[in-house]
């Protein structure tokens, strides 16, 4: 692969911001620096444009089975959205749907290496707990899978109780891995939808009515004291509500390594979007909730309360009785209309892998939420970091991989379904104006978006595997 000089770009990281040329010699970032002198070399002009590592998205789903269908992206389909919105490494779970850790990993990697577009990682669910589990929990750090999901909700398919959370939390920390929690209140919620399903209540908006905000709030801060206990680092997926943040807040005064992520859908949207006549397109767990939920989680991405912004991206056709047309082929795939009369039906999941950093550009940058140095900190470096791929991936330094966004911060465009690409049939932000978007992106230095060109290829992905013993942040 020739030499390749990105010219006279302003580079944005994390840590600060500085106008130099980048040197890519294969796939390595070789060296940064003003006007850089390299004989036989391709120039990339990037005058006026803005330089970023290309973002980690440390939470998504692909090619999930769940109710009686499946998330329409997969691993091919989803990164090549991910690509387009300037994401270049994804972390997707692998669920233990089989009746072992080894089968489970085995069937992940059958469905995700010969199809995917960007490099990934894995973490890996827990979903139940015995001396079999147990003992392959520390054979995943062989495996490069260093990261463990637990669940406080789902009862009778995913919850596990406190006391074994405790268990997966105690093993990881003795090996070095981090655990992963998905904090709502499994008992209540069960009550609650049982109650609302007898009482002849269907529509999406009952569906956040019984996942209450209180239920997440209490099992946010009971999964920190667990970690305590367990001498663990924590950190929470999904944050949605003011009061999660608060308990996130609580720990880490205390000194306790606990973590927060949110998503896009958690900044700019309420559960007000479920009254809508499509209001099943929003449906997720843990649900949308206020404006005033919003706001709060606004301001934990700026004053530094949560450390990341991920997607939980899991895609569904909101009506898969009709097909689009994706790579010139016509798909339908069973969605949201699966739960027209029953909300506890929908399939849970929301689009965003695409979409996660020209939204936050626009509504964050561009409206001085965040500035350009935490944009890249809360997309790229403390992904990177946290999950254990720092500086390979998350930073424009020699020696990481030349995964790079030349970015255009003047460039206007009414965003929706077709600039998004994932396959699916609806888009959260249809019609959104926004001002900055991705121009070129480079994986590895090879140039896989070019505009509106997509130069990636099926396959040229590479897992890869994370070493144990990352930081808490």
């Amino acid at each position: 692969m020739a030499l390749k000089i990105i010219r006279s770009g302003t580079l944005i990281g994390a840590g600060g911001t500085v106008k130099a040329d980048l040197l890519i010699d294969g796939e390595k970032i070789a060296a940064t620096g003003h006007a850089l002198d390299v004989p036989d070399v391709e120039i990339i002009d990037a005058s006026g444009k803005l330089v970023m590592p290309g973002g980690v998205d440390p939470h998504t789903h692909f090619d999930l089975p769940m109710f009686d269908t499946v998330s329409s992206d997969d691993h091919y389909t989803g990164h090549k959205a991910a690509a387009f919105g300037g994401t270049t490494t994804v972390l997707d779970f692998v669920p233990l749907d089989y009746p072992s850790m080894r089968e489970a990993i085995d069937a992940w990697h059958a469905k995700a290496d010969l199809n995917a577009a960007i490099d990934f990682g894995f973490h890996m669910n827990i979903t139940r707990l015995d001396d079999q589990v147990q003992s392959e929990i520390p054979r995943l750090v062989d495996e490069g899978i260093t990261t463990l999901k637990v669940f406080m909700a789902y009862n009778n398919r995913l919850r596990l109780q406190d006391g074994e959370i405790l268990k997966v939390m105690r093993i990881g920390a003795e090996h070095g891995m981090l655990t992963m929690l998905h904090a709502e209140n499994g008992d209540v919620i069960e009550v609650l939808t049982a109650e609302t399903l007898a009482a002849g209540y269907t529509e999406p908006i009952w569906h956040a009515y019984s996942r209450q905000a209180w239920g997440a709030v209490e099992s946010v801060l009971r999964g920190i004291a667990l970690a305590e206990q367990a001498t663990s680092s924590l950190y929470i997926v999904h944050v949605n509500t003011a009061g999660g943040l608060d308990q996130i807040d609580y720990g880490r005064a205390r000194g306790l390594p606990v973590m927060g992520e949110t998503c896009p859908q958690y900044l700019f949207f309420t559960e007000e979007h479920l009254r809508r006549p499509d209001g099943a397109k929003w449906v997720c767990s843990p649900p949308l909730r206020t404006a005033d939920d919003n706001d709060a989680l606004w301001l934990g991405l700026e004053n530094g309360g949560l450390q990341a912004l991920g997607t939980d991206h899991c895609a569904f056709f909101f009506d898969g009785t009709r097909a689009i047309e994706y790579e010139g082929e016509w798909i339908a795939i069973p969605g949201k209309e699966l739960g027209v009369d029953d909300f506890s039906k929908i399939p849970n999941g929301l689009p965003g892998v695409g979409d996660r950093l020209p939204i936050l550009w626009s509504y964050g940058v561009g409206e001085g939420r965040i500035t350009p140095n935490q944009f890249v900190a809360l997309t790229s470096t403390n992904p990177a970091k946290i999950f254990g791929l720092y500086p390979r991936k998350g930073a424009l330094l020699p020696g990481s991989d030349a995964d790079i966004v030349i970015w255009d911060p003047d460039r206007p465009l009414k965003y929706g379904v077709a600039h998004a690409h994932h396959r699916t049939d609806y888009n959260l932000y249809e019609g959104w104006e926004l001002v900055g978007f991705p121009e070129k992106v480079f994986l590895r230095g090879h140039l896989i978006v070019d505009g509106e060109e997509w130069l990636g290829q099926r396959g040229m992905g590479r897992f890869l595997k994370r070493k144990p013993g990352a930081e808490a942040i």
